[in-house]
């Protein structure tokens, strides 16, 4: 294919995209193939000779499709939804036909400086204070081990990274069991250790860390000669939407001299929306914070966003500049492959600029109200139905359930029975979790074009199908 066949099949692709966003919500939510089956259809050797794109888009339809769960579809209410929009796909198409490597200011002047534009939209947009500066990472579990690495640096007088870890002190990050699995990654790849991750009990209906324990366990580690280097706070987990108390673990933090990460990346996006900050009060004093415009606000995977209140300790971290890499002749430039992990970076800030524009934050605002209200409507009705109970509340869109009728003593079977059966259904996407040891049914919204009658169905498919596995 040349330059002269590609605007064809660049309708042909923009027309199929079209149709298949409007009609995603007839397909089944999750794939239905069985393991192995894709492989087998692709041939295990490489073609020697062109093909005719008309032969390749045939088979992508035959063997692809099939094997895609639909994560836009409306009514996948599964994980976080990972989002899109026309906008950002017009966005992405056109960084596609770019092609640019952002990685310096000299790479794309623009992508820099629109990235740095846009993260202060997005600050402004959260109501963050002035000073807070921000990157787009390609997603929370970068940001975090970043935080991580930052707070290893800091806590190690920034000789970890020069002279390497064997010797230096044994350093302790403090969380909650509610954090992400992301988390005990970055734990694993900065080199402080499983065994240095300390979980913090949680108390309350949100699920939250408790300061006095997180105070407690800080006085014993300081005391047995360990040193404490950070703690990693999370606002919307993933399980539960669990929520720790922003401003008194901050509190405690900051007496001990320790840098703070806050993970918000699902719940952070409806933070956007002024009456849900007060589940984050406090948050503009911790060090790190992220969240994903991709997970809610309508906005292609992948962008993280992290702010820094610092982030000289960040860049202090991950920079490093050989001459290759240095930009000589202009003054004040920020070149964001040293605010981040990799060295090659995407333009990530065009579909912000384009999702933002062309919604506006009142209308990224009514979509999220709309979920969380529908989602809550949801809960209320099945807490209503004969032989549910709601395990624990909604956060924003997110609760939890399990079906426990009279007479079953395994109910942990029973739940998984019922999420799988729901999901080989296929019409809507269903995931599980634990809560205190007991399986139990996770429910969110957050599909950028869902709508009332989407998440009301869900009633009706879970209800039917419960009542196919009745004792």
């Amino acid at each position: 294919m040349d330059w002269n066949e590609f605007a064809p099949w660049g309708r042909l692709v923009a027309d199929w995209a079209a149709d298949y966003h409007r009609s995603v919500g007839e397909r089944p939510v999750r794939a239905r193939t069985r393991p192995g089956a894709i492989l087998d259809a692709l041939p295990a050797s490489p073609p020697d000779t062109a093909q005719d794109m008309e032969d390749v888009f045939a088979d992508f339809e035959r063997i692809v499709m099939p094997g895609i769960t639909h994560w836009q579809h409306p009514r996948f209410f599964a994980y976080f939804n990972s989002n899109t929009s026309p906008p950002s796909v017009l966005a992405e198409f056109l960084v596609a036909a770019i092609a640019p490597q952002c990685m310096l200011w000299q790479t794309s002047p623009a992508a820099t400086e629109m990235e740095t534009r846009m993260m202060d939209w997005l600050r402004q947009a959260l109501d963050l204070p002035e000073g807070f500066a921000g990157v787009i990472q390609d997603s929370a579990s970068s940001a975090t081990l970043a935080a991580v690495l930052t707070m290893r640096e800091r806590a190690l007088d920034w000789t970890g990274n020069r002279t390497g870890l064997a010797g230096q002190a044994r350093l302790r990050v403090y969380a909650s069991s509610e954090v992400h699995s992301s988390i005990d990654r970055a734990i694993w790849i900065a080199g402080i250790g499983q065994d240095n991750l300390v979980r913090i009990p949680i108390a309350g209906p949100a699920r939250g860390m408790d300061p006095r324990a997180l105070e407690d366990a800080i006085a014993r580690d300081r005391a047995a000669g360990l040193t404490p280097a950070g703690v990693i706070l999370c606002v919307g987990g993933t399980g539960t939407g669990a929520t720790d108390p922003v401003a008194s673990c901050i509190d405690v933090a900051e007496r001990h001299g320790l840098y703070t990460h806050v993970d918000a990346a699902w719940a952070g996006s409806a933070m956007i929306c002024p009456e849900y900050r007060p589940m984050w009060d406090g948050v503009g004093r911790a060090d790190s914070i992220v969240f994903n415009p991709h997970k809610w606000l309508g906005v292609q995977f992948d962008c993280s966003a992290h702010f820094l209140r610092n982030p000289g300790d960040l860049v202090r971290t991950l920079a490093i500049s050989p001459e290759y890499l240095r930009t000589h002749g202009a003054e004040g430039i920020v070149n964001y492959s040293e605010w981040s992990i990799p060295l090659g970076r995407r333009f990530r800030a065009l579909k912000l600029w384009f999702v933002i524009r062309a919604y506006g934050l009142d209308g990224l605002r009514q979509r999220l109200r709309n979920h969380i209200r529908w989602s809550e409507e949801l809960h209320d009705r099945l807490a209503a139905t004969d032989g549910f109970e709601i395990v624990t509340p909604p956060m924003w869109s997110l609760w939890t359930f399990r079906y426990a009728p009279d007479g079953v003593a395994d109910l942990d079977a029973l739940n998984l029975a019922l999420v799988n059966a729901i999901n080989d259904d296929g019409r809507i996407y269903l995931t599980q979790t634990r809560v205190d040891g007991n399986l139990v049914i996770r429910f969110q919204a957050g599909q950028f074009d869902t709508t009332r009658e989407d998440v009301m169905m869900a009633h009706d498919v879970i209800c039917e199908i419960a009542r196919g596995l009745a004792p």
